[in-house]
Protein backbone atom coordinates (compact mmCIF):
# COMPACT_ATOMS: atom_id res chain seq x y z
CA UNK A 1 0.00 0.00 0.00
CA UNK A 2 1.46 3.19 -1.06
CA UNK A 3 1.59 7.11 0.79
CA UNK A 4 -1.62 7.92 -1.68
CA UNK A 5 -3.23 4.75 -0.67
CA UNK A 6 -3.31 5.39 2.65
CA UNK A 7 -4.07 8.87 2.19
CA UNK A 8 -7.07 8.13 0.03
CA UNK A 9 -8.40 5.60 2.69
CA UNK A 10 -8.61 8.23 5.33
CA UNK A 11 -9.98 10.47 3.62
CA UNK A 12 -12.74 7.82 2.79
CA UNK A 13 -13.34 6.41 6.27
CA UNK A 14 -12.91 9.58 8.27
CA UNK A 15 -16.13 10.19 6.19
CA UNK A 16 -17.45 7.07 6.71
CA UNK A 17 -17.35 6.78 10.46
CA UNK A 18 -18.77 10.61 11.01
CA UNK A 19 -21.82 9.53 8.80
CA UNK A 20 -22.18 5.62 9.83
CA UNK A 21 -22.34 6.71 13.70
CA UNK A 22 -23.97 10.41 13.27
CA UNK A 23 -26.99 8.87 10.53
CA UNK A 24 -28.26 6.55 13.10
CA UNK A 25 -28.15 9.25 16.04
CA UNK A 26 -30.31 11.42 13.19
CA UNK A 27 -32.43 8.54 13.19
CA UNK A 28 -32.96 7.96 16.80
CA UNK A 29 -33.87 11.69 17.26
CA UNK A 30 -36.02 11.26 14.92
CA UNK A 31 -37.82 8.15 15.75
CA UNK A 32 -37.84 9.42 19.97
CA UNK A 33 -39.82 12.55 18.99
CA UNK A 34 -42.52 10.05 17.19
CA UNK A 35 -42.83 7.64 20.10
CA UNK A 36 -41.89 10.21 23.39
CA UNK A 37 -46.09 10.40 24.01
CA UNK A 38 -46.60 6.59 23.83
CA UNK A 39 -43.19 5.83 26.08
CA UNK A 40 -45.12 8.74 28.60
CA UNK A 41 -47.96 7.04 28.75
CA UNK A 42 -46.23 3.07 29.18
CA UNK A 43 -44.48 2.11 32.69
CA UNK A 44 -41.14 1.77 31.25
CA UNK A 45 -37.65 3.47 33.01
CA UNK A 46 -35.95 5.92 31.50
CA UNK A 47 -32.69 2.89 31.82
CA UNK A 48 -35.43 0.65 29.34
CA UNK A 49 -36.11 3.57 26.85
CA UNK A 50 -32.32 4.28 26.16
CA UNK A 51 -31.84 0.35 26.20
CA UNK A 52 -34.69 0.07 23.49
CA UNK A 53 -33.12 2.64 21.51
CA UNK A 54 -29.10 1.69 21.99
CA UNK A 55 -30.33 -1.75 20.85
CA UNK A 56 -32.00 -0.61 17.57
CA UNK A 57 -28.64 1.51 17.23
CA UNK A 58 -27.05 -1.71 14.59
CA UNK A 59 -30.40 -1.29 12.22
CA UNK A 60 -30.12 2.15 11.91
CA UNK A 61 -26.42 1.60 11.56
CA UNK A 62 -27.31 -0.87 8.81
CA UNK A 63 -29.46 1.05 6.70
CA UNK A 64 -27.01 3.89 6.57
CA UNK A 65 -23.83 1.78 5.22
CA UNK A 66 -24.83 2.62 1.49
CA UNK A 67 -25.24 6.90 2.54
CA UNK A 68 -22.34 6.94 4.31
CA UNK A 69 -20.11 4.59 1.85
CA UNK A 70 -21.84 7.21 -0.99
CA UNK A 71 -21.24 10.26 0.90
CA UNK A 72 -17.80 9.18 1.67
CA UNK A 73 -17.05 8.38 -1.51
CA UNK A 74 -18.59 11.82 -3.51
CA UNK A 75 -16.67 14.18 -0.88
CA UNK A 76 -13.11 12.19 -1.22
CA UNK A 77 -13.29 12.56 -4.72
CA UNK A 78 -15.10 15.93 -5.20
CA UNK A 79 -12.37 17.56 -2.83
CA UNK A 80 -9.20 15.75 -4.49
CA UNK A 81 -10.81 16.92 -7.59
CA UNK A 82 -11.31 20.38 -6.43
CA UNK A 83 -7.60 20.71 -4.98
CA UNK A 84 -5.94 19.58 -8.09
CA UNK A 85 -4.95 16.29 -6.17
CA UNK A 86 -6.53 14.52 -8.87
CA UNK A 87 -4.48 16.01 -11.62
CA UNK A 88 -1.52 15.60 -9.76
CA UNK A 89 -1.98 11.91 -9.17
CA UNK A 90 -2.65 11.38 -13.33
CA UNK A 91 0.82 13.52 -13.81
CA UNK A 92 2.43 11.22 -11.76
CA UNK A 93 1.33 8.44 -13.62
CA UNK A 94 -1.57 7.05 -11.57
CA UNK A 95 -4.73 6.34 -12.96
CA UNK A 96 -8.14 7.61 -12.28
CA UNK A 97 -9.04 3.36 -11.30
CA UNK A 98 -5.98 3.10 -9.77
CA UNK A 99 -6.88 6.10 -7.53
CA UNK A 100 -9.93 4.66 -6.05
CA UNK A 101 -8.96 1.25 -5.70
CA UNK A 102 -8.33 1.59 -1.56
CA UNK A 103 -11.96 2.72 -1.51
CA UNK A 104 -13.02 -0.03 -3.40
CA UNK A 105 -11.32 -2.58 -1.67
CA UNK A 106 -12.24 -0.84 1.50
CA UNK A 107 -15.72 -0.61 0.90
CA UNK A 108 -15.76 -4.55 0.12
CA UNK A 109 -14.87 -4.57 3.87
CA UNK A 110 -17.38 -2.54 4.78
CA UNK A 111 -19.77 -4.81 2.78
CA UNK A 112 -18.98 -7.95 4.54
CA UNK A 113 -19.40 -5.92 8.06
CA UNK A 114 -22.82 -5.09 6.73
CA UNK A 115 -23.71 -8.80 5.88
CA UNK A 116 -22.49 -9.86 9.66
CA UNK A 117 -25.17 -7.16 10.72
CA UNK A 118 -27.88 -8.93 9.06
CA UNK A 119 -27.57 -12.16 11.27
CA UNK A 120 -26.67 -9.60 14.56
CA UNK A 121 -29.81 -7.05 13.77
CA UNK A 122 -32.90 -9.52 14.50
CA UNK A 123 -32.12 -10.36 17.90
CA UNK A 124 -31.18 -6.73 18.40
CA UNK A 125 -34.14 -5.86 17.32
CA UNK A 126 -36.29 -8.16 18.92
CA UNK A 127 -34.62 -7.16 22.26
CA UNK A 128 -35.56 -3.24 21.46
CA UNK A 129 -38.84 -4.50 21.62
CA UNK A 130 -38.96 -6.50 24.78
CA UNK A 131 -37.45 -3.84 26.33
CA UNK A 132 -40.34 -1.69 26.46
CA UNK A 133 -42.74 -5.41 26.34
CA UNK A 134 -44.92 -3.78 28.72
CA UNK A 135 -46.95 -6.06 30.02
CA UNK A 136 -46.03 -9.02 28.61
CA UNK A 137 -42.91 -8.52 30.71
CA UNK A 138 -45.47 -9.31 34.01
CA UNK A 139 -45.46 -13.17 32.80
CA UNK A 140 -49.04 -13.84 31.45
CA UNK A 141 -50.44 -13.14 28.08
CA UNK A 142 -54.28 -13.22 26.97
CA UNK A 143 -56.27 -13.94 23.70
CA UNK A 144 -53.39 -14.42 21.65
CA UNK A 145 -52.16 -16.13 18.07
CA UNK A 146 -48.54 -17.19 17.76
CA UNK A 147 -46.83 -18.15 14.64
CA UNK A 148 -44.39 -20.91 15.95
CA UNK A 149 -41.83 -22.96 12.96
CA UNK A 150 -43.13 -25.49 10.47
CA UNK A 151 -46.61 -23.63 9.38
CA UNK A 152 -48.38 -24.07 12.92
CA UNK A 153 -50.01 -21.33 14.40
CA UNK A 154 -50.79 -21.54 18.50
CA UNK A 155 -54.36 -19.99 19.41
CA UNK A 156 -53.85 -19.45 23.17
CA UNK A 157 -56.49 -18.40 25.55
CA UNK A 158 -54.35 -17.55 28.55
CA UNK A 159 -50.38 -18.49 29.32
CA UNK A 160 -49.04 -17.86 32.35
CA UNK A 161 -45.22 -18.19 31.91
CA UNK A 162 -44.48 -18.31 35.26
CA UNK A 163 -45.74 -21.70 36.14
CA UNK A 164 -45.07 -22.65 32.28
CA UNK A 165 -49.09 -23.30 31.94
CA UNK A 166 -51.94 -22.80 29.11
CA UNK A 167 -55.27 -22.67 29.67
CA UNK A 168 -57.35 -22.96 26.13
CA UNK A 169 -55.13 -23.49 23.65
CA UNK A 170 -56.01 -24.32 19.39
CA UNK A 171 -52.80 -25.48 16.84
CA UNK A 172 -53.44 -25.36 13.55
CA UNK A 173 -51.42 -26.50 10.14
CA UNK A 174 -51.73 -26.85 6.57
CA UNK A 175 -50.33 -29.74 4.83
CA UNK A 176 -49.83 -31.16 1.44
CA UNK A 177 -51.26 -34.94 1.66
CA UNK A 178 -51.12 -38.01 3.40
CA UNK A 179 -47.39 -37.84 3.71
CA UNK A 180 -47.56 -34.55 5.40
CA UNK A 181 -51.43 -33.68 6.46
CA UNK A 182 -53.31 -30.89 7.77
CA UNK A 183 -54.08 -31.07 11.14
CA UNK A 184 -56.12 -29.16 14.23
CA UNK A 185 -55.72 -29.74 17.60
CA UNK A 186 -57.91 -28.43 20.53
CA UNK A 187 -56.98 -28.94 24.14
CA UNK A 188 -58.34 -27.43 27.62
CA UNK A 189 -54.76 -26.98 29.62
CA UNK A 190 -51.21 -27.86 28.74
CA UNK A 191 -48.16 -27.80 31.09
CA UNK A 192 -44.40 -26.81 30.56
CA UNK A 193 -42.08 -29.94 31.34
CA UNK A 194 -39.17 -28.00 32.03
CA UNK A 195 -36.96 -31.54 32.56
CA UNK A 196 -37.92 -32.99 28.88
CA UNK A 197 -38.22 -29.56 27.37
CA UNK A 198 -41.55 -29.47 26.14
CA UNK A 199 -45.13 -28.74 26.00
CA UNK A 200 -47.32 -32.33 27.36
CA UNK A 201 -51.22 -31.07 26.02
CA UNK A 202 -54.20 -32.69 28.48
CA UNK A 203 -57.76 -33.22 27.30
CA UNK A 204 -58.48 -32.74 23.68
CA UNK A 205 -58.99 -33.53 20.12
CA UNK A 206 -56.61 -33.87 17.57
CA UNK A 207 -57.80 -34.09 13.93
CA UNK A 208 -56.06 -35.04 10.66
CA UNK A 209 -57.24 -34.45 7.43
CA UNK A 210 -55.25 -36.34 4.49
CA UNK A 211 -57.02 -34.98 2.35
CA UNK A 212 -60.24 -32.07 1.81
CA UNK A 213 -63.48 -34.66 2.28
CA UNK A 214 -61.82 -36.88 4.82
CA UNK A 215 -61.09 -36.24 8.42
CA UNK A 216 -59.40 -38.64 11.23
CA UNK A 217 -60.47 -37.78 14.78
CA UNK A 218 -59.10 -38.71 17.83
CA UNK A 219 -59.54 -38.12 21.53
CA UNK A 220 -56.78 -37.50 24.21
CA UNK A 221 -56.30 -37.77 27.87
CA UNK A 222 -52.34 -36.79 27.47
CA UNK A 223 -50.12 -35.61 24.20
CA UNK A 224 -47.15 -34.32 22.97
CA UNK A 225 -45.12 -33.61 19.86
CA UNK A 226 -41.41 -33.18 20.09
CA UNK A 227 -42.52 -29.69 17.51
CA UNK A 228 -44.01 -27.90 19.80
CA UNK A 229 -40.78 -27.10 21.68
CA UNK A 230 -41.45 -23.26 22.07
CA UNK A 231 -40.55 -22.08 25.61
CA UNK A 232 -43.20 -20.35 27.60
CA UNK A 233 -40.65 -17.28 27.05
CA UNK A 234 -40.84 -18.05 23.20
CA UNK A 235 -44.53 -17.53 23.33
CA UNK A 236 -44.60 -14.74 25.81
CA UNK A 237 -42.77 -12.48 23.37
CA UNK A 238 -44.42 -10.48 20.99
CA UNK A 239 -44.34 -12.31 17.36
CA UNK A 240 -41.15 -12.35 15.27
CA UNK A 241 -41.73 -9.50 11.82
CA UNK A 242 -39.87 -10.58 9.14
CA UNK A 243 -37.22 -7.54 9.72
CA UNK A 244 -36.51 -9.29 13.35
CA UNK A 245 -35.82 -12.63 11.48
CA UNK A 246 -32.42 -14.09 10.15
CA UNK A 247 -31.86 -15.62 6.90
CA UNK A 248 -31.98 -18.99 8.63
CA UNK A 249 -35.13 -18.08 10.44
CA UNK A 250 -37.31 -16.05 7.28
CA UNK A 251 -36.04 -19.35 5.12
CA UNK A 252 -37.35 -22.07 7.13
CA UNK A 253 -40.80 -19.72 7.40
CA UNK A 254 -41.23 -19.60 3.96
CA UNK A 255 -41.16 -22.78 3.19
CA UNK A 256 -43.68 -23.71 5.95
CA UNK A 257 -46.01 -20.96 4.46
CA UNK A 258 -45.37 -22.33 0.93
CA UNK A 259 -45.94 -25.97 1.88
CA UNK A 260 -49.72 -24.08 3.53
CA UNK A 261 -49.75 -22.54 -0.25
CA UNK A 262 -49.43 -19.14 0.70
CA UNK A 263 -47.90 -16.37 -1.33
CA UNK A 264 -44.19 -16.09 -0.22
CA UNK A 265 -42.75 -13.39 -3.34
CA UNK A 266 -42.94 -10.64 -1.33
CA UNK A 267 -40.82 -12.99 1.42
CA UNK A 268 -38.59 -14.27 -1.14
CA UNK A 269 -37.66 -10.57 -2.29
CA UNK A 270 -37.19 -9.89 1.47
CA UNK A 271 -34.41 -12.82 1.86
CA UNK A 272 -32.67 -12.38 -1.35
CA UNK A 273 -32.36 -8.64 -0.17
CA UNK A 274 -30.53 -9.82 3.07
CA UNK A 275 -27.51 -10.13 0.89
CA UNK A 276 -27.77 -8.06 -2.19
CA UNK A 277 -28.83 -4.56 -0.04
CA UNK A 278 -25.09 -5.05 1.90
CA UNK A 279 -23.00 -5.63 -1.19
CA UNK A 280 -24.91 -1.94 -2.67
CA UNK A 281 -22.38 -0.33 -0.68
CA UNK A 282 -19.92 -1.69 -3.23
CA UNK A 283 -22.05 -0.73 -5.93
CA UNK A 284 -22.56 2.59 -5.30
CA UNK A 285 -19.26 3.76 -4.68
CA UNK A 286 -18.50 2.63 -8.36
CA UNK A 287 -21.12 4.44 -8.81
CA UNK A 288 -20.53 7.98 -7.23
CA UNK A 289 -16.89 7.95 -7.52
CA UNK A 290 -16.64 8.88 -11.03
CA UNK A 291 -19.56 10.84 -11.44
CA UNK A 292 -18.21 13.10 -8.21
CA UNK A 293 -14.71 14.19 -10.54
CA UNK A 294 -16.90 15.43 -13.06
CA UNK A 295 -17.62 18.26 -9.99
CA UNK A 296 -15.14 21.04 -10.11
CA UNK A 297 -17.38 23.21 -9.10
CA UNK A 298 -20.36 23.68 -6.27
CA UNK A 299 -17.84 22.45 -3.70
CA UNK A 300 -19.68 21.05 -0.71
CA UNK A 301 -23.19 21.85 -2.03
CA UNK A 302 -22.48 20.17 -5.45
CA UNK A 303 -20.96 16.81 -3.71
CA UNK A 304 -24.42 16.80 -1.10
CA UNK A 305 -26.63 16.92 -4.10
CA UNK A 306 -24.97 14.55 -6.07
CA UNK A 307 -25.07 11.83 -2.75
CA UNK A 308 -28.89 13.54 -2.30
CA UNK A 309 -30.17 12.47 -5.48
CA UNK A 310 -28.31 9.21 -5.74
CA UNK A 311 -29.29 8.07 -2.52
CA UNK A 312 -33.13 9.38 -3.43
CA UNK A 313 -33.01 7.35 -6.75
CA UNK A 314 -31.67 4.26 -5.31
CA UNK A 315 -33.87 3.62 -2.72
CA UNK A 316 -36.81 4.38 -5.46
CA UNK A 317 -35.39 1.62 -7.69
CA UNK A 318 -34.96 -0.68 -4.59
CA UNK A 319 -39.04 0.31 -3.99
CA UNK A 320 -39.80 -0.83 -7.84
CA UNK A 321 -38.42 -3.78 -7.38
CA UNK A 322 -39.46 -4.93 -4.85
CA UNK A 323 -42.99 -3.88 -5.82
CA UNK A 324 -42.28 -5.54 -9.08
CA UNK A 325 -40.99 -9.30 -7.33
CA UNK A 326 -43.72 -8.87 -5.05
CA UNK A 327 -46.25 -8.88 -8.51
CA UNK A 328 -44.64 -12.08 -9.99
CA UNK A 329 -43.52 -9.22 -12.73
CA UNK A 330 -39.87 -10.32 -11.78
CA UNK A 331 -37.84 -13.61 -9.93
CA UNK A 332 -37.41 -12.55 -6.30
CA UNK A 333 -33.71 -13.06 -6.75
CA UNK A 334 -33.73 -10.45 -9.54
CA UNK A 335 -35.92 -8.13 -8.21
CA UNK A 336 -33.54 -7.84 -5.00
CA UNK A 337 -30.52 -7.36 -7.25
CA UNK A 338 -32.54 -5.28 -9.76
CA UNK A 339 -30.95 -1.80 -8.32
CA UNK A 340 -27.72 -3.13 -7.72
CA UNK A 341 -27.72 -3.72 -11.39
CA UNK A 342 -28.82 -0.47 -12.08
CA UNK A 343 -26.35 1.07 -10.18
CA UNK A 344 -23.30 -1.22 -11.64
CA UNK A 345 -24.44 -0.76 -14.93
CA UNK A 346 -24.33 3.19 -14.37
CA UNK A 347 -20.87 2.73 -12.78
CA UNK A 348 -19.61 1.33 -15.44
CA UNK A 349 -20.70 3.38 -17.85
CA UNK A 350 -19.30 6.54 -15.59
CA UNK A 351 -16.07 5.16 -15.44
CA UNK A 352 -15.21 4.69 -19.19
CA UNK A 353 -16.57 7.73 -20.08
CA UNK A 354 -13.76 9.72 -16.93
CA UNK A 355 -10.47 10.98 -17.95
CA UNK A 356 -8.02 8.82 -16.54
Amino acid sequence: MTILDRYVLRQFFKIFVVCVLGVPLLFIVIQFTDDIDNLLRETVTRGDVFMHYMYQFPYNMFLAFPVACLIAAVFTISSMTRHFEITAAKAGGISFHRLIAPMLVGTVAISLVALVLTEIIPDANQRAAEAIGGDRAQGARLSFVFRGDGGRYYTIRRLTSAQGEIEGIRIDREGDGYEYPSYSMDAARAEWDTAGRRWIVRDGTLRLLPERDRAITFRFAELHQASFAETPEDLLAPPREVENMDYAELSRYIDALERSGGDTRKLRVDLNLKIAFPFACLIIVVFGAPLASSTRRGGATASIGIALVTTMLFLMIIRIAEGLGAGGVLPPMAAAWLPNAVFLAGGIYLNRRVKT
